[in-house]
């Protein structure tokens, strides 16, 4: 979750950051997209650029506050204008987070589908009280998050960048299980579902021409 920089002070914060290469080949591409002058329209971009390369180097997706003064020093902004839009996104993660961050969607359609088991199976096999909390081994971070946009196949848990969705209390555990061994399963339907076609398949628009 993303905090106050005024509570950053709390959180030990490293006292260096530089871009990498990967990182620099991507905000090089990045920045391309903006007309001259207009450079800092990429912030939010470069911040994503930013908590990858913590997640590669340490393992842990977060952005720190002088990778936040870096980023301003490279799109010649104002450091107050990075955390701005570090601090009002909730993507942003300001503190370390666990190895997998479990992201429930707790809007309308998720929640009517049983986001709330989703929510419990997170409690009892990730071992967190609640949101916002990481589990005692480090391995979890669990989070509510506003609509991940899959609303068809809900209730939806973003593991990291993979979405992974039609979860029920059982096949969240067995998830969670999964990734404690190691694993990592494929995302998308649990249930096998194809896109978002109904359940057990397409009912039309089956035949295809030519075919």
């Amino acid at each position: 979750m993303s905090a106050d920089p005024s509570t950053a002070n709390e959180i030990p914060q490293p006292t260096h950051f530089a871009f990498d290469a990967e990182s620099e080949a991507a905000i090089e591409k990045i920045i391309k997209r903006y007309p001259p002058g207009k450079q800092a329209s990429a912030v939010i971009p470069v911040l994503y650029v930013v908590q990858r390369q913590m997640q590669r180097q340490t393992g842990i997706a977060w952005v720190p506050r002088v990778a936040m003064d870096v980023v301003a020093a490279r799109l010649n902004m104002a450091p107050i204008r990075v955390y701005e839009v570090a601090t009002f996104y909730f993507m942003f993660n300001l503190k370390p987070i666990g190895k997998f961050h479990l992201q429930v969607c707790g809007t309308t359609p998720c929640w009517l589908r049983g986001s709330d088991e989703v929510f419990r199976a997170c409690k009892d096999a990730a071992g967190v009280h609640g949101y916002g909390e990481t589990s005692a081994d480090g391995l979890f971070t669990l989070s509510e998050v506003e609509c991940l946009g899959a609303c068809v196949n809900a209730p939806v848990l973003a593991v990291d960048d993979d979405y992974y969705e039609d979860l029920d209390y059982e096949s969240t555990v067995r998830l969670i299980e999964a990734l404690k061994r190691g694993e990592r399963p494929k995302p998308g339907s649990v249930i096998g579902r194809q896109a978002s076609a109904p359940v057990g398949g397409p009912l039309v628009l089956t035949d295809v021409p030519g075919e």
